[in-house]
């Protein structure tokens, strides 16, 4: 027979086991302009990523970035961590995205445009979960270069 204190820590431990199953990547994170590297494309002058989970599991990210010009975008995608095509919204250049999970703090992805792989996304949650890298690496479509980008995110 349990107690009402054994029932009170069951429940806690319960909480525990579910919140650190919980997704690192889940969360609002803001870029640290002065920790990451653009190349050959100028940093926006600011970004705000807000990760979280949608009702049938999937990971939905929506992106706010105002350009160095003042322009603002907003880019979404939902998407599970199971390597298919998944819609993006809100970028010309990119139409569909896939996701994998490589373990608890590392996920890549491809951005697709038509067939066609135009970059791909290295992502990696510090053991902190205090700081998010994402590496980029594809083609500038209108101007033909390679872009290779060390984007610095903070948690909020």
């Amino acid at each position: 027979m349990f107690t009402r204190s054994s029932r009170l820590l069951l429940l806690i431990l319960g909480v525990a086991i579910v919140a650190s199953a919980a997704d690192p990547f889940l969360g609002t994170w803001k870029i640290n302009l002065a920790a990451s590297t653009y190349s050959p494309r100028a940093a926006p002058a600011s970004q705000t990523r807000v990760y979280t989970e949608e009702p049938d599991g999937a990971i939905k990210v929506t992106i706010r970035t105002v350009d160095a010009k003042g322009h603002s975008t907003i880019i979404e995608v939902a998407a599970n961590y199971d390597g298919k095509d998944y819609p993006v919204t809100g970028d010309s250049h990119v139409d569909a995205m896939s996701l994998k999970k490589i373990n608890e703090y590392k996920a890549e992805s491809n951005l697709m445009h038509g067939k066609t792989v135009v970059a791909t996304i290295l992502r990696e949650i510090s053991k902190d979960g205090k700081r998010m890298t994402i590496t980029y690496k594809g083609a500038d479509e209108d101007q033909g270069l390679q872009v290779n980008n060390t984007v610095v995110y903070d948690r909020q």
